[in-house]
């Protein structure tokens, strides 16, 4: 601990706060450790949500020991078990269905002309770190005005928790069938149970192509704005007060002042009521790429020239 010319020292720091200077170094021992456990399990959860669910201990720890953390798979494995980051396993390959334990999904994203509201919702989920444990925030977005649609917060990475924010944004905008889903590949997307409620509405699911974060880039703008404009320039007591934070930043503040930059810089409830429109929207329209087609070669005796 160094001590800066002219500050207090030590001893005198602690006399006045009445405590002894070897309970003083005694504490910081005892804390050090706790925060090194802590920038160690914010970092397994940020490369867990990066790549959607795929890796599992033996590649997040690599990627821990790459970034230079002194960790062993085991550790990892142990803290991942505790905050329940669940990795997405396959069966080897084959032609059958069958031969996944959680089928994925063309991305259709990336194909489609939006025109309205309820053609394409995009949904992610981020990692939030409280006092000494982490919390987790799922949402659905509505692309044509990055509204957020829906969204829930947690102490669990489960299923449960993007299925409450399917659940929300299913009751608030109650979508006609058709509608396009899309999401990554991760295992709270690729589950029974979500597809199953997708289905349930005739949603059609969409999913990022592997290893490329770009494909749900608008989700995740969301996310690093809610992280510069709210999360960081706040402290939170617990996962209420949290929420309650959470609630006012997506509902009052962004979906319906904050002004956005893609929408000529009108928040995202004033840009759908400004391009409402009193008939039903028609879905969108999906690009598909025609690969060019080589001139086959004439056959024999057939002219190449038209006439």
């Amino acid at each position: 601990m160094t001590q800066l010319q002219g500050s207090p020292s030590v001893e005198e720091l602690c006399r006045w706060v009445g405590v002894s200077r070897s309970g003083f170094y005694r504490s910081l021992r005892e804390k050090a450790p706790q925060e090194e456990e802590l920038r160690v399990r914010e970092a397994i959860h940020q490369i867990a949500l990066e790549h959607g669910g795929r890796y599992g201990r033996r590649r997040i720890t690599a990627e821990l020991q790459y970034r230079g953390m002194q960790v062993n798979h085991k550790r990892v494995a142990r803290l991942m078990s505790e905050d329940n980051l669940l990795v997405l396993r396959r069966r080897p390959w084959s032609s059958t269905q069958s031969a996944h334990d959680y089928p994925v999904y063309l991305n259709l994203a990336s194909r489609m002309e939006i025109s309205g509201v309820n053609q394409l919702w995009v949904a992610d989920l981020t990692y939030i770190r409280l006092r000494g444990a982490f919390v987790y925030l799922a949402v659905v977005l509505d692309l044509f005005s990055r509204r957020v649609v829906g969204w829930a917060l947690g102490p669990h990475l489960d299923a449960e928790l993007t299925l409450a924010a399917l659940d929300m944004a299913l009751a608030v905008r109650h979508p006609l069938p058709g509608l396009v889903h899309h999401s990554d590949r991760g295992l709270q997307y690729a589950c029974q149970s979500y597809r199953d409620r997708l289905d349930q509405f005739g949603i059609i699911p969409s999913m990022s192509r592997p290893g490329n974060p770009y494909d749900n880039a608008f989700c995740e703008s969301f996310m690093k704005t809610l992280k510069q404009e709210e999360i960081n320039c706040n402290e939170y007591s617990d996962l209420d007060d949290l929420r309650r934070h959470i609630e006012q930043f997506i509902e009052h503040y962004y979906n319906r002042m904050r002004l956005h930059s893609a929408l000529a810089y009108a928040s995202p409830a004033k840009y759908e009521q400004q391009h409402s429109d009193p008939t039903p929207a028609l879905g969108a329209k999906l690009n598909y790429f025609v690969p060019r087609r080589e001139p086959s070669a004439p056959v024999e005796g057939q002219s190449t020239t038209g006439g």
